[in-house]
C-alpha cells in the first residue's frame, strides 16, 4: 500500500500529520525503515535501539539444536521469520549438515510470508500459515488438530530471539516432543547510552511515543530503566503521558506484564506501525477553540489555524499549562512549577512575552494580580 501525504491548499504548506510530535524507534532491525516512515509524516524521531542481534552462525548451541532435529524425522516445522529460517539453512549447509532433505519429509508452517519465502527459497514447501501473521494463530492451528494428533510427534520451532515459552509449552502439554532451534538472539546493546537517555526523556515527557517492533526490545527497555532506579517512573510514563506503540500482541507482552496498556495497529507491519502513530497521537492533543482562532498543543509545538509553531521549552510549558484549563485563569506560581527546570515569576513573564510573539495576539491574556490564561 502506497502511503499518501496530506497535499497543501494552494499558497499554503500544510504541516504533516506527526508535525511537533517526537517518536523514539527501539527496533535494532530496519530501525532506519521505520524512522523514516515516521519522519515522512513529520515527526522528530530519537534512534535508540534497545537491543543488539547476536546471530548463531558459530554458536555451537544452534550446531547442537540442528544435530538433535537431524537424530530423527520431524513431522512438523513452525518457521517464524524469514530472515531467521533463512539463516538457519544457510548455516546448516556451511556445516555441511544435510538439513533440508531431512526437512522435506515435513509439513512446514510459516508464520508470515517473510518466512515462507524463505521456506521456498530454501527448496522447500510451505505446508500452511495463518491469516493474521500472528504466532498466537500458528498455535491455534496445532492445537485444534489441523494437523493431526500432536502426541509422540517431533516439532521444530525456529525461534526469533524471543524463547516463546507458552507457544512450546502449550506444544509440550500435547505430549509432542518439541526441539527449539535458537538461530539468532538478542542482547543488550554494546552501547546503552541512547536507551538510557530515551528513558530519561520518556520520564520528563520529551517524547510522545515509544514505538517497539519486539519483545525483547520492550523487556530491554524496562530492565536498563531499573538499572537507573527509573522504572517506576518509566511505567508511570508510559501509562499516562507518553504512548507506547506495539507492532502486534506478542510484542506488546513484557509492556502488558509491568501493567503498561499498548496500542498496536491491525497488521504486524511496519507501515501499519506508522500509521498507528499518525491515527493515536494527534488524537490525543484536542483542538482548542482560542477566540477567533484554533489551538492544538502537540509535543513541541502548536498548531495555530493549521500552522506549525515551534517553541522553546520554556514557552511550551507556559501553553501546554494553558491548553490543560482553556479559558480558566492559571496563577503565575502554577506556571512556575511547570517550567522546566524550574525558574521564577520572572521567567514566566519572559516565557509568556516569547509566547505572546510567536502565537501573535488574542491568544494569551493576562489577568491583572490573578495569571493568564488563553482567551475564551
Amino acid at each position: 500500500m502506497t502511503d499518501v501525504l496530506p497535499e497543501a491548499p494552494p499558497g499554503t504548506e500544510a504541516p504533516l500529520p506527526l508535525a511537533g510530535y517526537t517518536v523514539a524507534v527501539t527496533a535494532a532491525r530496519r530501525r532506519e525503515e521505520l524512522g523514516a516512515l515516521l519522519a515522512r509524516r513529520g515527526a522528530r524521531v530519537v534512534y535508540a535501539p534497545a537491543i543488539r542481534i547476536v546471530p548463531l552462525a558459530d554458536d555451537a548451541e544452534l550446531v547442537a539444536a540442528t544435530r538433535e532435529v537431524l537424530a530423527q524425522p520431524v513431522d512438523l516445522v513452525v518457521a517464524t521469520t524469514g530472515v531467521g529460517f533463512r539463516g538457519w539453512l544457510e548455516a546448516a549447509d556451511a556445516w555441511d549438515l544435510p538439513l533440508v532433505d531431512h526437512l522435506r519429509g515435513a509439513r512446514v508452517l510459516a508464520r508470515g510470508p517473510k518466512a515462507r519465502g524463505a521456506i521456498r527459497g530454501g527448496g522447500l514447501v510451505d505446508a500452511w500459515s495463518p491469516a493474521s501473521e500472528s504466532s498466537a494463530e500458528v498455535l491455534e492451528h496445532l492445537l485444534s488438530g489441523a494437523e493431526g494428533p500432536l502426541e509422540g510427534r517431533r516439532i521444530a520451532v525456529q525461534l526469533h530471539g524471543d524463547p516463546l515459552p507458552d507457544f512450546v509449552g502449550a506444544l509440550r502439554a500435547t505430549g509432542a516432543e518439541v526441539l527449539t532451534v535458537p538461530v539468532y538472539r538478542w542482547v543488550l546493546p554494546e552501547d546503552v547510552t541512547p536507551v538510557h537517555r530515551l528513558v530519561r526523556s520518556a520520564v520528563t515527557g520529551a517524547v510522545d511515543a515509544v514505538t517497539f517492533t519486539s519483545a525483547p526490545a520492550a523487556a530491554s527497555l524496562l530492565t536498563l530503566a531499573d538499572e537507573l532506579g527509573l522504572r517506576a517512573e518509566l511505567v508511570a510514563a508510559l501509562t499516562s503521558g507518553v504512548l507506547p506503540v506495539a507492532v502486534g500482541p506478542v510484542t506488546a507482552g513484557p509492556l502488558a506484564a509491568a501493567g503498561i496498556p499498548s496500542v498496536q495497529p491491525e497488521r504486524a507491519r511496519l507501515g501499519a506501525l506508522a500509521r498507528e502513530v499518525v491515527a493515536r497521537l494527534p488524537e490525543r492533543d484536542p483542538v482548542l477553540r482560542v477566540g477567533e482562532r484554533e489551538l492544538q498543543v502537540r509535543g513541541h509545538a502548536a498548531l495555530l489555524d493549521g500552522r506549525l509553531v515551534e517553541l522553546a521549552p520554556g514557552p511550551m510549558a507556559v501553553l501546554r499549562s494553558l491548553a490543560a484549563r482553556p479559558g480558566t485563569v492559571v496563577p503565575k506560581t502554577d506556571l512556575v512549577a511547570g517550567l522546566p527546570g524550574g525558574g521564577d515569576g520572572h521567567a514566566v513573564e519572559m516565557a509568556v512575552t516569547r509566547l505572546r510573539a510567536a502565537l501573535g495576539p488574542g491568544v494569551v491574556e493576562t489577568v491583572v494580580k490573578r495569571g493568564y490564561r488563553l482567551a475564551p
